[in-house]
């Protein structure tokens, strides 16, 4: 089997349609709904609730955005006990991290299985929405230790936040399968993201360096995956911070307050972009 498996030789079906972060990131209606925001059109942004007009769409747009997740985390943890080998004296990813991994590729199958049942109770099907690969591509990283910070800390972060949200959106929505399936889900993220976090104490303890650059790796993973401060602690933000399920997993207060400013900060660089796009507009106009 080839070792580090490129993301354009995933196996999938026509039923997937891929799309890349920078389609999406340059989208210019992601561009023009940000200056509507910048401009105070729309300003008060709100958490997603049954009784938006669009949410239906909005909770099956995001059912399908954690069925492709869970796929790339299974195909990501995966792919790390696999890609590197065990030499002698080799501790880099101790046998005792694949079986982690090997537990984890367990839970996100499951988890698969879970969120194919779930997009069709919520009336949406594979393919209905794009895949974006950028989790999987994390998960390629040559540094084991970049991929527990890319993967297990940022985007099973970002999965507790999700489920979270969607566990709290079934509950207002009266829906018990929705409601129960989320939270049984976030239970098993909350244990990855503590994995990541135990491994990478670990196995930096003894270079503090290799540690801050993995954090710094993450943070730009967390910046990049606000979606453009869509995810944070405010009030007003659609996906909030799951603090007390962070906490859980292994975060310190510290390091929360910090993903919560790395989100403002990308909600304030992507109206600026969409502001200068706007102004370009009316003065090419």
């Amino acid at each position: 089997m080839k070792r580090s498996l490129p993301v354009d030789e995933l196996a999938r079906d026509d039923r997937f349609v891929r799309s890349s972060i920078e389609d999406r990131l340059t989208d210019p209606r992601s561009a023009a709904r940000a200056g509507a925001v910048a401009e105070g059109r729309g300003r008060r942004r709100r958490p997603i609730s049954p009784d938006q007009p669009g949410a239906p769409d909005a909770a099956r747009s995001l059912m399908h955005g954690i069925f492709v997740g869970e796929v790339q985390a299974l195909e990501g943890a995966g792919r790390t006990c696999w890609d590197f080998d065990l030499g002698a004296g080799d501790d880099e990813v101790p046998f005792e991290l694949k079986l982690d991994m090997a537990r984890q590729c367990w839970d996100e199958a499951r988890h698969v299985e879970i969120s194919c049942a779930l997009a069709a109770w919520m009336g949406t099907a594979i393919g209905e929405f794009a895949e974006s690969t950028i989790l999987y591509e994390a998960a390629c990283n040559d540094d084991p230790v970049m991929r527990l910070t890319g993967v297990n800390r940022a985007l099973e972060g970002l999965a507790i936040d999700v489920f979270n949200t969607m566990r709290e959106f079934g509950q207002a929505a009266g829906d018990p399968v929705l409601e129960f399936c989320e939270d049984w889900m976030l239970a098993d993220e909350v244990t990855h993201v503590k994995m990541g976090s135990d491994w990478l104490r670990r196995l930096t303890a003894q270079d503090p360096d290799r540690r801050a650059r993995a954090l710094e790796f993450q943070k730009v993973v967390d910046k990049l995956f606000s979606y453009g401060g869509i995810r944070g602690d405010d009030d007003d933000s659609p996906v909030r911070l799951a603090r007390r399920f962070r906490e859980l997993a292994g975060f310190a207060a510290a390091e929360i307050d910090e993903i919560a400013e790395l989100s403002r900060e990308a909600a304030r660089d992507r109206a600026a972009k969409a502001s200068a796009r706007q102004s370009a507009s009316r003065q090419g106009g």
